[in-house]
């Protein structure tokens, strides 16, 4: 039988149908294995386990039809040992059923860290100290000294704490600076739109301190609260504004951009400046 016989045959034909019929069958069952193997359509929003404890963290993460895995452990006075200081994927991202979240949880046992010699520092080189240790900056304190912005005392808890002393990192360190002997003031900065550490940053270098901050109901989860920014300040911005060296400033803090104040608009005129008589040279 020649080829173009055997190929215009009805046993060719029908074994290439059903070769095709078989594929097709083989490509369908293959596409729903994978929609069952990977949830086609089927999404979570991961739920926030910050702060959470690790009871809650199981029971939530099954209600969700989630599974979690502890990856690593910080210390950090935000949240209580033992809880969730981060995760990863961030609450509110959609995933699938089973999911791993990778989670970290504050450690049990603080780190500890030494206390640094800031007596007679600029304030600039000490508070860069304080971070670097692991610590962080409470409140400024002012009294007259012959110096301006220089550490005279270093204090804990409103005590005294000599350098080498071991504290808990985290600890917040007060410092006595002292202001001259004149009645020294300092400008007002414009906080406005900053994040919080930005605008603590902004507050200590003008030689003064961050009051109390608070949240607007925008302020949702814990990504919100690293997100938020200032929209209003007391006091206010102003070129001519100053307060006393120690003095508090407030903020207030949110996520929605509409809150941020409107510059002011300067409307433009398409109008010829007058001239009296006399004013025109010619």
């Amino acid at each position: 039988m020649s080829l173009k016989n055997f190929i215009l045959s009805k046993e060719f034909i029908k074994n290439l149908g059903l070769a095709f019929v078989i594929i097709v069958g083989i490509a369908m069952l293959l596409i729903i294995w994978l929609n069952i193997y990977t949830r086609h359509g089927q999404s979570k929003s991961v739920p926030d386990f910050t702060g959470m404890d690790m009871e809650e963290v199981d029971r939530t993460a099954r209600a969700s039809k989630l599974n979690y895995l502890i990856t690593d452990s910080v210390y950090t006075g935000i949240v209580g040992r033992g809880c969730v200081a981060e995760q990863h994927p961030r609450a509110g991202l959609k995933v699938k059923k089973w999911r791993t979240i990778a989670i970290t949880i504050n450690a049990f046992n603080p780190e500890m860290t030494e206390m640094p010699d800031l007596i007679e520092l600029p304030k600039r080189q000490a508070l860069s100290l304080i971070e670097s240790s692991g610590m962080e900056t409470g409140s400024l304190r002012y009294i007259s000294d012959i110096s301006v912005d220089v550490v005279l005392h270093q204090l804990h808890n409103g005590k005294e704490v000599s350098p080498g002393e071991l504290l808990q990192k985290g600890s917040v360190i007060d410092l006595v600076l002292g202001k001259g002997l004149s009645n020294q003031r300092t400008v007002v900065p414009d906080l406005i739109g900053l994040n919080l550490d930005p605008a603590r940053n902004n507050i200590f270098s003008a030689s003064l301190n961050l009051g109390t901050f608070i949240y607007d109901s925008s302020i949702k989860t814990a990504d919100d609260s690293l997100n938020a920014f200032v929209y209003k300040q007391n006091p206010e911005y102003n070129l001519d504004a100053t307060l006393q060296l120690g003095s508090s400033i407030y903020l207030w803090l949110t996520v929605d951009s509409a809150r941020l104040p409107s510059e002011p608009v300067i409307e433009a005129t398409d109008s010829l400046p007058s001239f009296g008589p006399g004013d025109q040279n010619l």
